[in-house]
């Protein structure tokens, strides 16, 4: 059984403004992300680890690194998906965000689920 299917995890994310949290005098940009792990891999695996790549609009990186996600390290079986909602703050009213969860695998496999990079952006600023 080839790994490519045994360790699969896919990752979404949704992103929203959040405008009564944020102020564009002060360059302060506040936006919220729901992200959706599924595993759609053959064996259980458990989210341990994030890093987190996000990028301003000036090219300003910012790397998080950090145990689980929102206080939770979750275990997924094949066909499971664990949901959550968290925010980023930008200097700037574009940016994005793209990462990688480091997982365990029940048979003791360490191995990274890829986080698609996806777009932080106030309403009509993007075209």
């Amino acid at each position: 059984m080839p790994d490519a299917h045994k360790y699969r995890i896919e990752v979404t994310a949704v992103a929203q403004f959040i405008p009564e949290q944020s102020n564009p005098d002060e360059d302060r940009y506040l936006f919220a992300y729901t992200i959706t792990i599924r595993n759609t891999g053959e064996v259980p695996a458990q989210l341990v680890s994030r890093h987190w790549i996000i990028t301003d609009a000036h090219e300003a990186v910012q790397e998080v690194r950090g145990l689980g996600v929102v206080g939770k390290q979750p275990l997924l079986r094949p066909g499971e998906s664990f949901e959550y909602t968290s925010g980023s703050s930008l200097t700037t009213p574009v940016g994005t965000m793209k990462g990688t969860y480091q997982m365990v695998a029940e048979d003791g496999t360490h191995f990274d689920a890829t986080i698609p990079e996806f777009t932080l952006a106030m309403p009509r600023v993007l075209h």
